[in-house]
């Protein structure tokens, strides 16, 4: 069927999105891009927010597999990007397009004809 969405691709999809809904969070995730794996701390210190709070939206994004916690020097955990989620939820917008295509299509086509006839 046109838009299905296979096994697995919603409920990846969904924590994807929820993640990325909150700009703290896609700024976090825009930082780690740019600059590799980075603490907390460091993160704190290039955004307008506290390490605590930074501490709560990894969380987050750690449960959505979008970073990944590495250990770092001491007890410091680093945290890295890891891309592997937002391409399963690429693939689920795919599917979704997909069936937008064709529905534009048939209504082109829906279009074209009404006009051939009057």
């Amino acid at each position: 069927m046109p838009g299905e969405v296979p096994d697995g691709l919603d409920e990846v999809a969904h924590h994807v999105f929820a993640a990325l809904a909150d700009p703290t969070r896609r700024a976090i995730l825009t930082e780690l891009a740019q600059t590799g794996p980075l603490t907390a701390t460091d993160l704190a210190s290039r955004l307008p927010i506290t390490r605590q709070g930074v501490a709560k939206h990894v969380a987050l994004l750690v449960e959505a597999g979008l970073v990944v916690p590495e250990p770092g020097e001491g007890r410091r955990v680093r945290h890295r990007l890891d891309p592997a989620p937002m391409r399963v939820a690429e693939r689920y917008l795919v599917v979704l397009a997909r069936d937008w295509d064709g529905r534009l299509e048939r209504l082109r086509d829906h279009v074209e004809e009404s006009r051939s006839t009057t």
